[in-house]
């Protein structure tokens, strides 16, 4: 088997995942964080100040859409929190879908905990709003300030005003919002409001006061969507709003086109049971889980979401660990056997190039390309470590460049300029110790 082949193929097995996963991560993006001001609104109901309000965005490749949100038997779904997730009182949503787009300018409504995919209101005037990373959110803002009522107080400045530096652009210059040409419809959801009457007790309605979602019998689907800006396909999935230390693990299911064909992945937050159609995602569960995620590394483990500083140690070195081999490789910590040379078995390789020092004493050099029109490559091959020179003399006999290399190793190869030389035949001689060989080439 070719050398290069071999690593191709090794470098293919330990980067499967990353080159064909369509979900490329999770973000957790900090949209604001509440203060005094915004804890006067009683319409709202107890909004602690201090309370962080996050967003969840799935980023998937471009092209993909995201379907649904879902868990099942094998596979739950659970947002957490240290503290009750605020609900707002008189108008909170279940889900972003379903707010109209002036309530958001309405006291506290827009800090409301709630679940989507994608959309964060209803369509009205043929316009759908959709949630985007407020970093890249360049249309301004319609909530907080001067776009807010001021709450059950009537302040004038508005609220949502806070610019704590950890939440990056200030509501009242993104809102983390904007439109696309298109609403998804066909609509489902199970497992978060009441069957019967509608209610929803959960985390997500202001019913009753909860830290925890947790289910094995939930769903939101609609008839998929993609991200505002189709490049980076950031979809939003989750608002959440809590005093405390948030956690979660939701899985997904994404509709993608895979060698010209539309094929349905789902994603999911745990390892433990996988069905033929599922894929594990380390990205799923929050906080992220962080260790060595260079493939380069022994101590590389896919099932981590982030690099842990320290963790990666030892570079992967592959190589023959055959002693019998005549090229055993001491220092190699990964076996590839095909990569063992021995003699009359050495795959479809020069085995004195693989094995120098069975040349003896001796050694050999290849040039190319011959002819050429810049550079050439000198590759040597020697038998024995030594100091390798070479004088490169145009058809008169006059020394056009020469050098002696720094190297003593078996294999050498030096790039030679010949750019500037005229067009025409040279000899180059190579000097390994006390050998010498010579070689005709030609320049254009």
């Amino acid at each position: 088997m070719n050398f290069n082949r071999i690593i191709l193929l090794f470098c293919a097995c330990l980067s499967f995942n990353s080159m064909f996963a369509q979900l490329e991560k999770v973000i957790v993006e900090k949209y604001y964080v509440s203060n005094d001001q915004d804890s006067t609104d009683t319409f709202g109901g107890l909004l602690k100040s201090g309370s962080t309000t996050y967003r969840i965005y799935v980023d998937l490749k471009p092209g993909s859409k995201l379907m649904k949100m879902y868990a099942d038997p094998n596979h739950k779904v659970e947002f957490a929190s240290t503290e009750v997730f605020f609900n707002h009182l008189s108008d909170g949503q279940s889900f972003g879908k379903d707010y109209i787009k002036n309530r958001y300018m309405e006291g506290t409504i827009a800090l409301d905990s709630w679940l989507t995919l994608g959309q964060t209101s209803k369509k009205q005037s043929n316009q759908t709003h959709f949630g985007i990373l407020k970093n890249q959110d360049l249309n301004g803002s319609f909530i907080g300030g001067i776009n807010n009522d001021g709450g059950s107080q009537m302040i004038a400045s508005g609220l949502l005003i806070n610019n704590d530096p950890s939440i990056g652009l200030p509501l009242t210059t993104a809102d983390g919002m904007d439109t696309m040409n298109f609403t998804p419809d066909s609509w489902l959801d199970n497992g978060v409001k009441d069957f019967f009457s509608g209610n929803d007790s959960t985390i997500f309605g202001s019913l009753v006061a909860k830290n925890i979602f947790s289910s094995n019998n939930f769903y939101l689907q609609n008839s998929g969507v993609t991200g505002v800006i189709p490049d980076s396909n950031q979809i939003l999935v989750a608002q959440l709003t809590t005093l405390g230390e948030l956690s979660f693990e939701f899985n997904i299911e994404i509709l993608a086109m895979i060698d010209g064909l539309p094929t349905t992945i789902k994603y999911v937050a745990n390892d433990s049971i996988l069905a033929d159609d599922e894929e594990f995602s380390p990205f799923l569960k929050y906080p992220f889980d962080c260790g060595c995620i260079d493939a380069n590394y022994l101590e590389y483990d896919p099932s981590f979401a982030c690099l842990a500083p320290g963790s990666c140690i030892t570079p992967v070195v592959l190589g023959c660990m055959d002693p019998t081999s005549c090229n055993y490789d001491p220092n190699a910590n990964i076996s590839v056997p095909d990569l063992c040379c021995y003699p009359g078995s050495c795959g479809d390789r020069d085995i004195a190039v693989v094995c120098p020092s069975l040349m003896g004493d001796k050694f050999d050099f290849e040039i190319a390309p011959n002819p050429t029109n810049d550079f050439i490559t000198l590759n040597v091959t020697s038998g024995i470590e030594n100091k390798i020179s070479y004088i490169v003399y145009n058809s008169f006999g006059v020394i056009v460049t020469q050098k002696e290399t720094t190297s003593t190793n078996l294999l050498v190869n030096e790039k030679i300029d010949m750019t500037n030389s005229n067009a025409g035949l040279y000899l180059i001689k190579v000097v390994v110790g006390n050998q010498f060989q010579t070689k005709l080439f030609m320049k254009n």
